[in-house]
């Protein structure tokens, strides 16, 4: 029997103590509905599927517009993550319900580590599944011709979203978020594209991925303790071979990705950013990024929402947590 997410959030609470538990999810009155669509990816070369959620009122008031809200799914991840696993529709439409705007969710197929950026080396058929699958992935699924991934999410995601859906086609009222590998990507994303996203959330993003970079491409290590540092230790010698495809060899290809640099260059030329959010776990490896990030924002004068509460890098926290940034979200994006 499937749980609602009320039922789960009240599990959750019992065993620890975090802010969204002062605030309990409303029994849904009426539920959204969940579809699963494909597009052609210019940028990819690729035919790739995304899962969308559509409100409740979506299939009964043909003449409303509704905002878009992009859900980013992490490593070795799919686009079927975020409902089940993360059972965001069930939150939803409870959220809904308890009276937050309706809004669309769409979740597309970000492959197993491709950082939603345009690769720094165009790799052929066997490299890509040689250094990009996880065990047991699927070349034909994650391997693709052309790995522009961040065009692939800000231009043909959103047209297709645009085209096809009652969306409401304009800056105002899209906004991204996503977790892990997709916390980088909806915040990387959104502040490269600052005329596509009003907003973006992270939940246990990979926000300062300089951390993992090789120390002659300009790798910053941040504090952590000792057990703290171990565990990231053999993190980063297990990915090693992953990132440089992505990020590169050498400092301009790293720093060219990384969102605290992106937002300094936006800052420097006067360009608006978009609304920032980000949490993370007590417990999580990516702690100390997030904090670094955190401390970047700060010391640009950019407004970061930022919250860290108990929890590890786990689906328990970013359910438990799911609800946080999509109520941030809405106020951003909905309205008029």
């Amino acid at each position: 029997m499937r749980r609602t997410a009320a039922a789960v959030v009240v599990a959750a609470c019992a065993l620890r103590s975090v802010p969204a538990c002062a605030q309990p999810l409303a029994p849904p009155r009426a539920a959204g509905a969940v579809i699963t669509d494909t597009l052609w990816s210019q940028a990819l070369a690729a035919r790739k599927t995304l899962v969308v959620y559509l409100p409740p009122s979506y299939h009964t008031t043909p003449a409303r517009r509704y905002p878009v809200a992009y859900y980013l799914h992490g490593a070795t991840g799919d686009e079927t993550n975020w409902t089940q696993r993360g059972h965001l529709a069930e939150v939803m439409d409870s959220l809904i319900a308890g009276g937050m705007p309706e809004m669309i969710v769409a979740m597309p197929d970000g492959d197993a580590y491709s950082y939603y950026t345009t690769y720094n080396l165009l790799l052929d058929a066997a490299g890509c599944r040689r250094l990009m699958l996880p065990p047991g992935g699927n070349a034909d699924r994650d391997c693709v011709a052309w790995p522009h991934y961040d065009d692939y999410i800000a231009y043909d995601v959103v047209r297709h979203m645009d085209a096809k859906y009652r969306t409401q086609a304009a800056r105002a009222h899209r906004g991204i978020a996503g977790l892990s590998m997709g916390g980088y990507g909806a915040v990387a994303l959104a502040l490269q594209y600052p005329g596509t996203f009003a907003a973006a959330a992270s939940h246990s993003g990979v926000l300062w991925p300089l951390d993992l970079a090789p120390g002659a491409a300009g790798g910053r290590q941040l504090p952590r303790n000792a057990t703290d540092s171990a565990a990231f230790a053999r993190y980063r010698a297990a990915n090693a071979r992953r990132y440089a495809p992505v990020f590169g060899t050498d400092s301009a290809g790293w720093y060219a990705r990384d969102p605290a640099t992106i937002a300094a260059r936006l800052v420097a030329r006067g360009t608006g950013l978009p609304a920032l959010y980000a949490d993370c776990g007590t417990e999580d490896l990516f702690l100390p990024q997030n904090r670094a990030f955190r401390d970047a924002m700060r010391a640009l004068g950019v407004p970061l929402e930022y919250h860290e509460w108990p929890g590890a890098h786990t689906w328990e926290y970013w359910h438990t947590h799911l609800g946080d940034s999509l109520r941030w979200l809405a106020a951003r994006i909905t309205g008029p």
